[in-house]
């Protein structure tokens, strides 16, 4: 054998047959068998192709020129069959025989078997076809390495016809998506110098583009057609750009687009359709316009319908009406019969422009070419007539054109409510109904307008009208009820309406969601507006912070602390937003029960949900502080307060002021006391004798007589009692800075440590209050 491909089949054809050994015309035994193959002589070196692995592929598949299908279940062929059909080929080798028999075995394992025991047979040479089929196999097996080892041994034979076969391997992996495959039959023809015909090249080119492939292999083909000295054009150069685009670079596309002409080629529509769309796609429009500028500076070529039916709907999305008028006519001069979604775009183009007239031309003109308008035309056309209150005149386009639709109906009767014209609607509903042109959308447009402007008993009479029509009430409907009883204080029969609507399965809008939370905690049903909140919160419906914070402050209110708080991580699950007033009522009602050391739970809380604390926060931290007696703490609030730009009202000032003289310890809040006197306009003369007699008793002579000053400079006398102190205090010099600073107090409290104890709660069992 002086075929190397005989001699590396040798060890692997016998190897896989020792199960069917019987087939041999001698009667060895498999002992003997292994002992005359050790006798031969083997290639040192087997391809990799043709590694064993192959012969135990669990692949199979039923492969042919036509249809492929590829699946990844076991040989399913039987001993028997196998080798019946070695029996067959025994008393019948031909290479057209071996092809029929390779394109009826689907398995791949079974294939290769009989291919490689056809290749040992004495005076057998494969032809084409027989490798066609089982290259074929292979690739679509995924094999690419085996693919390219019998596409080179099919060279080598020099098989009749192996031309002819490598490009219709081509051409069926192209055709099957097997890219990758067909890359290694393409770099075997040129290997063989082989010319194969640019347009089997752009099939290649198209596919990798259109699946997105690596860039690498687009330029590969490239790459590989210069080498075979093939000139491109257009089309080939067209998916370059388009894979330049692909790969993001935008720069190296344009560039190529610049030297079309160098490599003799005129840009076509699909030029124009991929640059402009991919310089769009990326926001840069203005090189867009210019690119269209070449378009439309060469005005010829009849390959442009595609480009015109996708830059028109893409331009009349960016409102360019100049633009998208402009190819519109040229798309008229060249013949072109625009179709439904160039017409729909340009139709609304105009109408957004208020253009309507214009736009009910282009209706007139596509129904005389035969262009069904679609249900999106005539609500263009409608949305302009009422966008410029023309609504006799739209309902007269309606009848006129004879619109079976109910969409544009509907559209029409909102616009006419929305005008508050309700006498025009309800003939236009009317008509409507007698021609059977009524839905769900219809019935709960007429009801939702009386029960947002308090007519409910109107609405409940067209409620009547659309049972008795068989038309059942939906959520929408539902909805509008819910808001009109709001509307009329009616909240116990909104709230029945929410709970049959929810026994349903049905879930109320947003607007009467929020018209019922308001209702109830209006008639003082916090529990009701509660349990409303907990169920929609369930289905990740958000409230509107507002509404939010009326349920808190009620809950407050009536004495439900607890289940305030418990809400407040509800709305937080739910996307509900809310600011510092409902932390606020939530920290009211804890110290109201006296629960003043649980008030750093919930401002953990607050900070890491990201609201900042208010003035009205800082007022109820300090007021409970001094329930507490914690006297850095409350001061340490103020400072924090007033650093923010924040001042405390007279009354919670008063309170702190008078806990602190009471304890000796105005000193805690001497940087307080600069900001409190120069920046606010809180301090009064009760205040200012409260800060002087302490400052006097705790020895801050100094910091005492410069608020006298500023007392004396507002007209405001010192009562009695700060008269004698300042009569009998010592005449000596008091040095300030001989006294402990503020911040040498505020030591066992800071902002950190007060967070990191409210956190500490909150991860624990105290946040369950």
């Amino acid at each position: 054998m002086q075929n190397p491909l005989l001699y590396t089949l040798v060890l692997t054809f016998f190897s896989s047959f020792f199960f069917s050994i019987h087939l041999s015309t001698s009667h060895d035994t498999p002992t003997s068998m292994v002992i005359k193959l050790s006798t031969l002589n083997l290639p040192n070196k087997i391809p990799k192709w043709v590694f064993p692995k192959l012969l135990f592929s669990s692949l199979s598949s039923a492969c042919t020129i036509q249809i492929t299908q590829e699946n990844n279940q076991p040989s399913t062929t039987s001993s028997t069959d196998f080798a019946t059909k070695i029996q067959f080929l025994k008393n019948k080798l031909h290479p057209q025989t071996l092809t029929t028999i390779l394109d009826s075995t689907p398995d791949l394992d079974s294939s290769l078997k009989l291919f490689k025991w056809a290749s040992l047979q004495k005076k057998f040479h494969h032809s084409a076809h027989t490798y066609f089929q089982i290259i074929l196999k292979l690739g679509m097996a995924g094999k690419v390495e085996e693919v390219e080892g019998f596409c080179n041994e099919m060279v080598k034979d020099k098989c009749p016809n192996y031309e002819n076969v490598l490009l219709d391997l081509l051409d069926v992996f192209v055709r099957n998506s097997r890219l990758r495959e067909a890359l290694c039959v393409l770099s075997c023809i040129n290997l063989c110098r082989l010319n194969p015909s640019i347009t089997v090249i752009n099939k290649l080119l198209g596919a990798l583009v259109k699946d997105r492939k690596e860039f690498k292999d687009v330029l590969f083909v490239y790459k590989e057609i210069a080498k075979a000295g093939i000139s491109p054009n257009i089309d080939t150069l067209n998916y370059l750009i388009e894979g330049l685009f692909v790969a993001d670079r935008l720069d190296a596309a344009l560039d190529q687009y610049k030297r079309l002409h160098k490599k003799g080629c005129s840009p076509n529509g699909r030029t124009f359709e991929v640059i402009i769309g991919e310089l769009v796609a990326r926001g840069r429009v203005d090189e867009a316009l210019v690119v269209l500028d070449d378009m439309f500076r060469i005005r010829h070529g009849s390959d442009y319908s595609s480009f015109y039916a996708s830059m028109i709907p893409l331009f009349c999305d960016m409102n360019k009406l100049d633009v998208v008028r402009r190819l519109f006519s040229m798309m008229r001069a060249c013949e072109v019969l625009p179709d439904l979604q160039t017409y729909g775009a340009m139709i609304k183009c105009l109408c957004e422009n208020l253009l309507v007239d214009d736009a009910v031309k282009l209706v007139d003109e596509m129904v005389g070419n035969d262009v069904r308008p679609d249900d999106d035309v005539f609500m263009s056309i409608i949305d302009g007539l009422c966008e410029l209150n023309m609504l006799s005149e739209a309902e007269e386009f309606l009848n006129d054109k004879e619109v079976a639709s109910v969409l544009p109906y509907n559209a029409l009767l909102e616009a006419i409510l929305k005008d508050g014209t309700f006498n025009m609607a309800r003939d236009l509903f009317e008509e409507m109904f007698e021609r059977n042109a009524v839905d769900h959308r219809s019935w709960n447009i007429m009801i939702q307008y009386l029960c947002y402007n308090k007519r409910l008993k109107d609405a409940l009479k067209y409620l009547s009208r659309m049972i008795v029509s068989s038309v059942s009430p939906d959520s929408s409907t539902y909805s509008a009820l819910i808001t009109g009883n709001c509307k009329l204080g009616e909240c116990e029969d909104a709230f029945a309406l929410f709970h049959e609507l929810r026994e349903k399965d049905g879930l109320i809008d947003l607007v009467s969601y929020t018209q019922l939370i308001d209702c109830l905690c209006q008639k003082e049903k916090v529990l009701d507006a509660a349990e409303a909140f907990c169920f929609m919160s369930t289905k990740r419906f958000a409230l509107q912070s507002t509404s939010f914070e009326k349920l808190i402050e009620g809950l407050y209110a009536s004495g439900y602390t607890v289940t305030a708080i418990k809400l407040l991580p509800i709305a937080y699950y739910c996307g509900t937003s809310f600011s510092a007033a409902a932390y606020n009522s939530v920290m009211q009602g804890l110290s109201s029960l006296g629960r003043a050391s649980d008030l750093f739970i919930v401002l953990s809380r607050m900070v890491v949900d990201g609201c900042t604390p208010n003035g009205k926060t800082y007022c109820i931290l300090i007021r409970s502080m001094i329930l507490l007696g914690h006297i850095e703490k409350s001061a340490l609030f103020l400072d924090l307060m007033l650093s923010q730009g924040l001042s405390p009202n007279s009354e919670i000032l008063s309170e702190l002021l008078e806990y602190l003289v009471e304890n000796t310890q105005v000193h805690m809040i001497l940087s307080s006391i600069d900001k409190l006197v120069s920046e606010f306009e809180v301090v009064n003369s009760a205040m200012y004798n409260m800060l002087i007699n302490g400052l006097l008793k705790e020895g801050y002579k100094n910091k005492a007589s410069f608020l006298l000053d500023l007392m004396l400079e507002k007209g405001w006398v010192p009562d009695a009692n700060t008269h004698a102190l300042l009569l009998g205090s010592s005449v000596e010099d008091e040095i300030d800075t001989e006294k402990p600073s503020c911040g040498k107090f505020i030591t066992q409290d800071t902002v950190g440590n007060i967070l990191a104890e409210g956190l500490g709660k909150f991860d624990g069992h105290y946040y369950r209050l």
